[in-house]
């Protein structure tokens, strides 16, 4: 291994830890070093996997995350309620739901990868009535074992309990756990501060960062949205 290779690919890694970008548009000779040479590639995607870091590669720019259970480069859940101001964790089970269906709303099925330009709130409450739908009227789901339809079915309660806005809110839309736009708004101002979106009059605009998360995301787990997609399909019929 040379030590000019491992230099450039721990700067590379650096940068990104760092959230700086690294592509065609900027650091343009380090991405070049990704692309080209084999070591540093080597090197990079060892360390990434080393550090437990994901490594995403969209729109010639690299993005990382912190995979599973890193504490280091990511957050507990006990650090992401404290950060959106959640109190228990089904709150926040609701809050990932919220952004399983902003991701699906961008991946319609298994072979598509076509990309809704932006998004509104109103979009994403119909979507996650619609996933939510099957289990609160007819025990129908996409769950596939007990303990799973329990954790659905309790999400289901408490987004049946809400109001689609709340009495507090007069002619603006905040970010609260006291309504659906509330908790949609919620979510969307968390993935705005992770440069996933960009907001501009209420329409939300995925980043190249959330279309290459979103898109690995899709590819490792399209049976299982598939199923829950075709499930929401036979409900809606019903």
């Amino acid at each position: 291994m040379e030590n000019r290779n491992l230099n450039k690919a721990l700067d590379i890694v650096s940068k990104l830890i760092t959230g700086e970008e690294v592509g065609r548009k900027s650091n343009t000779m380090l991405y070049e070093e990704y692309c080209n040479n084999s070591e540093v590639y080597d090197i990079i995607t060892e360390t990434c996997k080393a550090l437990n870091l994901n490594l995403y590669e969209y729109n010639d720019t690299l993005f990382i995350s912190a995979g599973m259970k890193n504490r280091v480069f990511g957050y507990s859940n006990e650090e992401l309620k404290r950060l959106m101001g959640l109190r228990v964790n089904k709150e926040l089970f609701m809050v990932y739901f919220i952004i399983y269906n902003i991701i699906t709303e961008f991946y319609k099925d298994s072979s598509s990868a076509t990309y809704l330009e932006y998004i509104r709130i109103e979009d994403v409450i119909k979507s996650v009535d619609a996933s939510l739908h099957g289990i609160i009227n007819h025990d129908i789901g996409v769950t596939q074992d007990e303990e799973e339809k329990d954790s659905f079915k309790a999400l289901a309660l408490l987004w049946d309990e809400l109001p689609i806005v709340s009495i507090e809110d007069k002619g603006s839309v905040r970010a609260a756990r006291n309504s659906r736009t509330g908790y949609v708004k919620l979510t969307f101002n968390f993935l705005t501060a992770q440069a996933l979106f960009v907001e501009t009059n209420e329409k939300y605009y995925p980043t190249d960062r959330f279309k290459a998360m979103a898109e690995k995301y899709f590819e490792e787990n399209k049976g299982r949205l598939y199923e829950i997609l075709n499930r929401e399909d036979e409900n809606a019929t019903d």
